[in-house]
């Protein structure tokens, strides 16, 4: 898939981030969150996110198609070689090999930076339905990660009590 750029977020990014990240939280479970963020909430997060940890686009002629960060795993000096990644596509994208040419890159990123463990907070259905299936789960299998613990019920949205999984991957030796 060469025709897609992968580069680093701007600010001038914040309202095609919005409107992809918009979709997922007003139409579907994969976020819990129940409104969508204010251009400057976003703006700040980026900030945040960008003084330590990559965050990243793909751009497939001309739009953005897709992004991917990673973040503080916890705020403990003991888990500074952990870090938990996010990623989302429009939704006219998904399965299409974009999702694996981010995570890829945020992954070869992340392990240049002496990175080691990666993990992802993941909502899943007790059965699917229309905001949540098992495809992000299914997804992070397919990149390597394996299931390390689960969360039963402990989402609440669109009047159903949703799951939450954390996968890992191991990316780098312990010594």
């Amino acid at each position: 898939m060469s025709d897609i750029i992968i580069r680093d977020v701007a600010l001038e990014d914040v309202p095609r981030l919005l409107e992809i990240y918009g979709y997922y939280v007003e139409k579907t479970a994969i976020t819990f969150e129940y409104d969508v963020p204010s251009r400057e909430e976003f703006e700040s997060r980026i900030k945040n996110i960008t003084q330590k940890y990559p965050y990243i686009v793909a751009v497939k002629d001309g739009k953005i198609v897709g992004y991917a960060y990673s973040s503080c795993f916890k705020a403990r000096r003991a888990y500074d070689y952990s870090t938990e990644l996010t990623i989302y596509l429009d939704k006219d994208c998904t399965k299409t090999g974009i999702g694996r040419i981010l995570y890829t890159e945020l992954e070869n990123r992340l392990k240049a930076m002496g990175l080691k463990n990666l993990y992802a907070c993941i909502g899943v259905p007790n059965v699917e339905d229309e905001h949540l299936t098992n495809n992000s789960a299914e997804f992070h299998e397919h990149m390597g990660y394996k299931l390390c613990g689960r969360f039963t019920n402990c989402g609440y949205k669109f009047g159903t009590w949703y799951s939450m999984v954390w996968m890992e991957k191991l990316v780098g030796e312990h010594n």
